[in-house]
């Protein structure tokens, strides 16, 4: 869930801006999961541009303080929302962890790496949120160790209904500083692409796993 729509517009933009977002309705992009996909999201850039890292950063800090207050630990998914995480949680000046996709294969095999009081209520953030799989592993690994997360925020979501199922399930809120449709929408406000690559990327959001 998107909470401020101009928020969410500048977000994309700044993604566009920065090569972040790349889209190609005609040689789409093949995900780790199979999928064929007209986006490849790269929030990672990010962190190479100071202007758009502190407008996302601030934003999303703002978001965690409206919701959640202070009284909360931050955990960022590895790898792509540590850095992002701890910057938010250096701006609340809370506790911060990160949590790997599996426990490392190692001396103290830790999957959550970092020293945040058990039983703590912790706010999840991620750089993307995509089918849900890496986001719900690492909220069902804070679980396992006693932690009460009470939600997650990412800065870019696809916005798929079988994914929001999931976390729905699972009764963990998700909200976003940006999403799919926020792109869309912009883009058929620009006019950059053309209406059959719009219904294209329409139809892609609906149906992923069908629509190459």
């Amino acid at each position: 869930m998107v909470l401020d729509k101009k928020v969410a517009e500048q977000t994309v933009n700044y993604l566009i801006q920065i090569n972040a977002i790349k889209l190609n309705t005609k040689k789409p992009f093949t995900w780790t999961s199979g999928i064929k996909s007209p986006i490849y999201c790269d929030n990672r850039l990010i962190l190479s541009f100071p202007d758009v890292r502190k407008f996302v950063a601030d934003k999303m800090t703002e978001i965690v303080e409206n919701k959640y207050g202070k009284d909360i630990s931050i955990a960022g998914v590895a790898t792509g929302a540590i850095a992002i995480g701890a910057m938010i949680a250096e701006r609340i000046n809370v506790p911060y962890a990160y949590v790997r996709p599996e426990p490392k294969g190692h001396g103290l095999k830790n999957q959550i790496e970092g020293n945040i009081k058990k039983e703590s209520n912790v706010v999840v953030i991620e750089d993307l949120i995509s089918t849900g799989k890496s986001s719900l592993n690492a909220i069902n690994a804070l679980k396992s160790e006693g932690y009460n997360v009470l939600g997650m925020l990412s800065i870019f979501s696809y916005n798929f209904h079988f994914a929001n199922k999931k976390f729905e399930d699972e009764n963990i809120l998700i909200n976003s500083l940006s999403d799919y449709n926020s792109l869309v929408n912009l883009i058929q406000s620009e006019g950059t692409l053309n209406i059959n690559e719009i219904s294209r990327l329409k139809k892609w959001r609906e149906d992923p796993k069908t629509w190459s």
